[in-house]
């Protein structure tokens, strides 16, 4: 498993809790912080930010996930309602295919919103780290 892999998942994690996102930011920064050094940071970050930086589909689902996978869910229900109220076995495909793609769309989302909580701590970490740097220069140069 890949570094980025590896902080992806402890994104994942840090989604499943109830909190606020600054909270799961500041958690995530403090485990990144002690395990992965900056060099690698850095790497991780712009193989993360180039892999954000994708498709229009991609910016919907970061941003609405669920509303993305909504009408889908929609497909499945009356797929399994008219398959059951009209006993027509061809109905379900509907609740198969709906529940597929929803699911689908719910995971890739998922996974784009725990990429985007590791660029985030990443960069909050970089600027802290610009920040110190900068705090304990000499006040003479």
């Amino acid at each position: 498993m890949s570094q980025t892999e590896r902080l992806v998942m402890l994104a994942e994690d840090q989604l499943t809790e109830y909190s606020t996102d600054a909270r799961k930011v500041e958690k995530l920064r403090q485990k990144i912080s002690l395990s992965v050094p900056v060099k690698q940071q850095k790497l991780v970050k712009n193989e993360l930010d180039g892999e954000l930086k994708g498709n229009f589909i991609d910016g919907i689902l970061l941003q609405q996930r669920q509303a993305a996978a909504l009408p889908f869910w929609g497909i499945a229900g009356l797929g399994l309602l008219f398959g059951i109220s009209f006993t027509q076995p061809v109905d379900f495909i509907a609740t198969i295919v709906g529940g597929a793609i929803a699911i689908t769309l719910q995971r890739r989302g998922w996974k784009l919103q725990a990429k985007q909580l590791v660029v985030t701590a990443l960069e909050e970490i970089e600027q802290r780290t610009h920040a110190a740097k900068a705090s304990a220069k000499p006040s003479g140069e």
